[in-house]
This record gives C-alpha cells, sequence and structure tokens, in this order.
C-alpha cells in the first residue's frame, strides 16, 4: 500500500478534495482507501443500541456486520493513540491510503490552501509537504509543487506520480 497525505487548516477544503479526487483514482481502476485523524472526540455509533451496549459494558472491540459493509470500533480505554502504521495495518489490501491528517507524519503530503482562509500556510514548518493546492497563486520554494486546487486531474495525477502509481500499468489488489 502506498501511502499520501492530505494536510490544512480546518476549513481549507480537505475533504471537498478528497471527494472530488476519489472517483478520478478509483475511475482509474485503483482500490483506494482514506485515513481520517481527528482531534475531536467522536462517536459513531447510538447510545440504546446493542453495539453500544456492548462498548459500555467492556468490550475492547465490537465488529458490526452486514451485507452492504462493516465497521470494527475499538476502545482504547486509555491506551496510548496508535501509530499512523499500526491503523494502516487495519485496512485490507488497497493501492492507495490517502491519510487526512497525521500532519507531522513523515509521508509526502499535498496541503490545502485557501487565502480567504485567513491562516498561516503548513508548508513553511513541514518539512514533508511536498506540494501546495491552492486557489491564488503563491510564490513557493523551488522544492514545493504549486497545483491549482481546482484542477483535480492534475492533483489526481500529482499524486499518483508521487507514489509512482502514475504511468505504470497496474495490477488492483484485492
Amino acid at each position: 500500500m502506498r501511502l499520501f497525505g492530505i494536510a490544512g487548516r480546518s476549513g481549507s477544503g480537505k475533504t471537498t478534495l478528497l471527494e472530488k479526487l476519489l472517483p478520478r483514482l478509483t475511475g482509474r481502476g485503483l482500490r483506494v482507501s482514506v485515513l481520517k485523524h481527528t482531534h475531536h472526540d467522536f462517536d459513531i455509533d447510538r447510545p440504546g443500541k446493542d453495539s453500544f451496549r456492548h462498548r459500555e459494558a467492556g468490550a475492547s472491540e465490537v465488529l458490526l456486520a452486514g451485507g452492504a459493509r462493516w465497521v470494527l470500533m475499538n476502545e482504547l480505554r486509555g491506551c496510548p493513540e496508535p501509530t499512523l502504521a499500526e491503523y494502516v495495518a487495519h485496512f485490507s489490501p488497497c493501492d492507495l491510503v490517502l491519510v487526512e491528517g497525521f500532519k507531522q507524519e513523515a509521508i509526502a503530503k499535498l496541503e490545502v490552501y485557501r487565502l480567504a482562509n485567513g491562516t498561516p500556510p503548513l508548508w513553511p514548518e513541514n518539512p514533508h509537504i511536498v506540494a501546495v493546492a491552492a486557489d491564488v497563486s503563491l510564490a513557493l520554494p523551488a522544492h514545493l509543487v504549486h497545483l491549482d486546487l481546482n484542477d483535480v486531474d492534475a492533483i489526481a495525477g500529482f499524486i499518483l506520480d508521487t507514489v509512482h502509481l502514475g504511468g505504470e500499468k497496474h495490477a488492483v489488489l484485492r
């Protein structure tokens, strides 16, 4: 599995870009997964449901299985958060994992930047950012690639070239 990161400040459009990238990447016959990191507490379960009650009663993991999808919920219960590598190890085989978040991890990243967001860019302080997709023209150092945030095909091509999936005839992993 190849990893590529999508980074940016809150409200920059990371999720919107991923929504547009995924059909272009999967349309090329690639199997693509997404790992989204959040700093917010979250729960995909609902109080009163069986799975919620099982977790509340102390289960370490609860796997919900159905004909259309399955989900594995893991309770950390005070244990340290897993590393990026430990999270990725849970994925089924795929060609590419797009990682949203994990800003400091040592994987190549594209920064989504919007001037109107009013926040400073990440790239000056983050050596893992290899490109910036912006909705404005930017003066970037020579080692960074500037991409038009609205040119999703160019962004997809850049990602595939960066992770060496661009020019080769690729067999999809199943």
